[in-house]
């Protein structure tokens, strides 16, 4: 599985014309991936038994939502 950033790249660099817009969109769709990717990762961790997805959802928005 590639990050965020890794389809980003993937996404823009082969871009013969870069447009703004279509920037903008990639790095919403990045930015979501990355989330989902953080969510999961918590959800899946042994150290503290695993998170509910409401309990994700709060350590993403308390960890990266500053």
């Amino acid at each position: 599985m590639k990050t965020a950033l890794q389809e980003f790249i993937d996404n823009v660099i082969p871009m013969h014309i870069i447009e703004l817009d279509m920037i903008k969109q990639e790095i919403k769709k990045a930015l979501e991936k990355e989330k989902e990717q953080i969510m999961n990762a918590a959800k899946s961790c042994n150290y503290i038994g695993g998170a509910t997805d409401i309990e994700a959802e709060n350590y993403y928005n308390q960890t990266y939502n500053l």
